[in-house]
């Protein structure tokens, strides 16, 4: 086994056989961390963005902050009731790109996919990017190095899926789970020391807030509006990550409806309860937040901070403030916290694969997306998605308030579209259903799906409305490139069936094989050749030599009379030593010469078995058989001849193979 080889099995294990597949599927109590991280994550940064939409007026429009939690909670609750029905009814996993695929028509079902995938690499972003800051909050000497932190946790985060779903979410299960008690625990000490009325101020209640120019003086009516719809807007980013768990039902034991729509009820209330809790602490204590790039807004004493201020995010002011009594308290909940965002981005980790593999199946993504790796994970897919991040990270400097502008118009739109579908799915369900007791059923799924979209109609229009010039065009703009390239991928599939469909004409033999061999030396791979072009019988054969230097042509012309080869060698002049246009260029015009022949070209090559040992030898030719295979009616064989190192590697990988597990020599080799 090479070093490679050694190197992959260290960083994502051996590999699995098909079979084994039903071996990674999830229990309840792990696909809740696998799928619903994102979600509950929403609940590190959708509070804090919520009170920094708010700071726009000055600290006194803090006061719609719950009521704005509360609209968000309606939605959601909306949302996942909607998405109850979509998991029963469309099981296999396509989420809402198949619901709108199957009722809507193709074109919606690839807005659909589109919007999901901008949304699942925003995903990896921004939760990586908060998981960083939270890092730098706790630990002072990580400030200013937040990228290269964000940027190294999307690597381990995609090397951990590599190794497999099941693995992957046994390892996230447990700092999920800490992160809910942690939270629940933060806020259960804040109640009670509300209630005894010892409740303290967070460290930020001391500051001032400066309201931005022209909004000091009392709101009008418009303008109070557009900010409450600014900090929805934002807090809605809460409801990401809920459509993960529609794409992910394969992934479930059986059943596998029942246990996802159990798993997204549970999602739902445990984030309804974490982020209410936070945003009403959070106020209560008099927690003043602003944009990272405007500290001069804080006034303390009347005079602005630096920008070169740090304010810490709302968890880590709240937990500071309630854990006083106890600070080790404080470093478990911002630990659990920074990394609950980071495992957030497991969610994209593992919807992002799926659904680029549903989608090469369906000939709108690349076919390599649906091929599952040694750990039977989608591993094209993990590293796309992986790469992607990275560059949003790096473009945004790993700043969550300008990477939120980019959220959650994806998923809203998938939200829309696959809520429309599920009405279209009842609505055809009950002209054919005559069973009262079902069609009462079918109604009250029509009416739960009928809801939901009215619901996130509205959630999207104030989104488009209130962040299209703060960024949300990027992420329309990175929809519609997506659009275009998945319909243009799929007609590139289509032609490429279309030209290769057998008809009545591929029965017609060629009526002419002329067979060439190409020599440079007169050496054993090139008598291997040789010998092998003669066993295939073609109707000419002949061997071909491209002169670059006399000395060298002389010398072989000379070893080939000595030989008394059967087949006569011609020699191609190049003045200009150029090796693969003359070779083209005779093939060419011996194929011209009879259309309906066929020349095969015998291209003798050696193999070696140390990767170094490549850039000591001619490239010559690969290059060539690249430019003869886009030569029509030219036929390009190699004939390998191994070296001594080329066997040994063979050698090696023949018996990797055989002693796998699962086989044993002898079985089945014949």
């Amino acid at each position: 086994m090479g070093v490679g080889d050694v190197s992959k099995r260290i960083l994502i294990g051996r590999k699995l056989r098909s079979s084994q597949l039903g071996e990674t599927l999830l229990p309840k109590r792990i696909a809740l961390p696998v799928f619903a991280s994102d979600a509950l994550s929403s609940v590190a940064y959708a509070p804090d963005e919520v009170f920094i939409m708010l700071s726009v007026a000055g600290a006194s429009a803090y006061v719609w902050s719950w009521k704005i939690a509360l609209v968000v909670v309606c939605v959601m609750i909306a949302v996942i009731a909607s998405y109850r029905q979509t998991v029963h009814a469309y099981p296999s996993g396509g989420g809402d790109y198949e619901v709108a695929t199957v009722n809507l028509g193709a074109k919606a079902g690839t807005t659909v996919a589109s919007a999901l995938l901008v949304d699942y690499v925003l995903t990896v972003a921004v939760s990586i990017s908060s998981g960083a800051n939270y890092a730098a909050s706790a630990i002072p000497v990580l400030r200013g190095h937040e990228v290269v932190i964000a940027v190294t946790l999307v690597v381990l985060l995609a090397a951990m899926n590599l190794r497999g779903i099941r693995e992957a979410g046994s390892a996230f299960a447990v700092p999920t789970y800490l992160f809910m008690l942690a939270i629940g625990a933060m806020a259960v000490t804040g109640f009670i020391r509300l209630a005894m009325g010892d409740l303290p101020q967070v460290e930020s209640a001391k500051y001032e807030i400066a309201p931005e120019p022209g909004m000091a003086e009392p709101l009008g009516a418009l303008a109070l509006a557009f900010l409450l719809a600014r900090a929805f807007s934002s807090g809605s980013a809460a409801l990401t990550g809920v459509e993960a768990i529609s794409n992910g039902v394969p992934a479930f034991r059986k059943p596998k409806s029942k246990n996802a729509a159990t798993t997204l009820g549970l999602l739902g209330l445990i984030a309804i309860t974490m982020m209410l809790s936070v945003i009403v602490l959070a106020n209560l204590m008099g927690i003043k937040l602003v944009d990272p790039g405007e500290q001069h807004r804080l006034l303390l004493d009347g005079v602005p901070l630096n920008d070169a201020h740090d304010q810490d995010a709302a968890i880590a002011q709240v937990a500071h403030a309630v854990f006083d009594f106890f600070p080790p308290m404080f470093y478990v909940v911002v630990a659990v916290t920074g990394l609950i965002l980071v495992l957030a981005a497991n969610t994209a980790f593992n919807g992002f694969p799926v659904l680029g593999s549903i989608l090469a199946k369906d000939g709108y993504a690349p076919r390599a997306l649906g091929a599952r790796g040694d750990r039977l994970a989608y591993s094209n897919g993990i590293g796309f998605l992986a790469i992607m991040a990275i560059v949003l990270i790096v473009v945004f400097e790993a700043e969550t308030t300008r990477l939120i502008q980019l959220y959650i118009v994806g998923v809203f739109v998938s939200f829309n579209l696959s809520q429309l579908g599920m009405i279209r799915h009842w609505t055809r369900e009950l002209s054919t259903e005559h069973d009262p007791l079902v069609r009462r059923r079918m109604v009250r799924s029509r009416v739960i799906n009928t809801v939901g979209l009215c619901f996130t109609a509205a959630v999207l229009v104030i989104v488009l409305i209130t962040k299209f010039l703060s960024g949300a065009w990027i992420t329309i703009l990175a929809m519609l490139v997506f659009y275009l390239g998945m319909r243009g991928i799929r007609r590139h599939y289509d032609n490429v069936a279309r030209e290769l469909a057998a008809d009545e004409q591929d029965k017609v033999m060629p009526t002419r094989v002329h067979a060439i061999v190409l020599v440079s030396k007169l050496h054993k791979p090139t008598l291997r050749a040789l010998a092998f072009a003669q066993a295939t019988r073609p109707n000419a054969l002949e061997a071909v030599t491209v002169s670059t230097t006399d000395s060298d042509t002389a010398e072989l012309l000379k070893q080939w009379d000595e030989r008394n080869l059967p087949m006569p060698l011609k020699v191609l002049h190049s003045p200009y030593r150029e090796l693969i246009r003359p070779v083209v260029e005779y093939a060419s015009a011996i194929r011209d010469a009879n259309p309906r022949g066929v020349v095969a070209v015998y291209i003798p090559e050696y193999v070696v078995g140390r990767w170094w040992e490549q850039f000591l030898h001619n490239q010559t030719a690969l290059r060539l058989k690249g430019r003869l295979l886009f030569t029509p009616g030219v036929m390009v064989i190699s004939v390998p001849y191994q070296l001594a190192s080329g066997k040994e590697r063979a050698e090696e990988m023949r018996e990797e193979y055989w002693l796998a597990p699962g086989l044993r020599r002898g079985s089945g080799r014949r």
